[in-house]
């Protein structure tokens, strides 16, 4: 178990990496880094599906630069982490509570030991509807929580309900370790930047595709309809209007205006609900907004730097 350092995207310096075992018996990687000069916190990294913590690297510089600690790891499935099923590019879940066993691992082994307080979370995508279910639960023990552009609900579906009711129908009758489209075991980080829905940086994709094409076994391909199946499952919660008012961890949600895999606007009538949340949307970004261009991420990170305590008096004495 290791990192993966390429000369397009170096590890950043320090990294201590964390082998980790779930309640389960799941294997699963994470790493973490200290700032040189001290912490005035930490930062806990929940990624996106089909991520991993290479992909991460300039957002933890980002974010060693403003004094915080940072720790980051791989769920179940995915990255450097255990595979769930004998075709290691099948993106694959069960159900989304096994998620939090990963996370309950990483928080007691890496998070708790070893990082300074306060703790803050950052996840994207579906690592943020993982956040949420376990905040609306009481069983997110970090002090605030940045969502960049929640999975709380797929866009582009025409019709939400009759795909659910087909894709729980296939899973039913034992199709859930399929993949969800055809040609699914194609890597999906090294799939051409024309057309892709990730980003519209093509430096920041080129990145992120040289490290998977040099490093494959970190690539995983499109998710299966058991993954999707349970991801409807979670994402229907969401719908219910007391979910987000009985979530009490202070959240800044972080919408990508131009996304097109999560539904930015029902991320804005979630966010508008919560008892203690803000929302900002970034207008013309795509979906993966830490991979995006730098007018996209200089507002991402405004947002996130103003929400999280210290951070801008940090940054303006470290600029003085």
């Amino acid at each position: 178990m290791r990192l993966v350092s390429t000369p397009f995207n170096p590890t950043p310096p320090g990294a201590i990496l964390h082998p980790l075992r779930t309640v389960d018996g799941v294997q699963l990687r994470a790493a973490r880094w200290t700032p040189p000069h001290g912490a005035r916190g930490t930062v806990a990294i929940l990624s996106g599906r089909g991520e991993f913590i290479e992909k991460y690297f300039e957002t933890i510089r980002n974010l060693l630069d403003r004094g915080l600690s940072v720790a980051i790891f791989d769920w179940r499935g995915q990255g450097g982490s255990a595979r769930l099923l004998r075709n290691p590019r099948k993106g694959h879940i069960d159900d989304f509570s096994l998620y939090e066993r990963d996370f309950a691992t990483f928080f007691t082994e890496v998070i708790d030991p070893h990082c300074p307080k306060p703790w803050f979370g950052l996840a994207h995508s579906m690592g943020a509807a993982i956040a949420l279910a376990m905040a609306r639960a009481g069983r997110f023990p970090l002090d605030r929580l940045v969502l960049s552009s929640p999975m709380i609900a797929l866009a582009g579906l025409k019709s939400p309900r009759a795909a659910r009711g087909f894709v729980e129908a296939l899973d039913a009758v034992g199709l859930g370790g399929m993949f969800s489209r055809r040609a699914g075991g194609r890597i999906v980080a090294t799939l051409p930047f024309d057309g892709n829905q990730l980003t519209s940086d093509p430096v920041r994709y080129a990145r992120t595709a040289s490290v998977v094409s040099a490093h494959p076994e970190l690539g995983l391909g499109y998710p299966t309809i058991g993954w999707l199946n349970a991801a409807f499952r979670l994402m229907r919660e969401f719908e219910d209007p007391d979910f987000p008012r009985r979530t009490l961890t202070p959240t800044l949600v972080i919408a990508a205006g131009a996304d097109r895999v999560a539904d930015a606007r029902a991320a804005e009538r979630f966010a508008s609900r919560l008892r203690a949340g803000r929302m900002v949307i970034v207008e013309g970004a795509e979906h993966e907004l830490m991979v995006e261009r730098d007018v996209f991420r200089e507002q991402f990170f405004a947002a996130f730097d103003a929400f999280v305590p210290g951070v801008e008096g940090a940054r303006a004495r470290a600029a003085s």
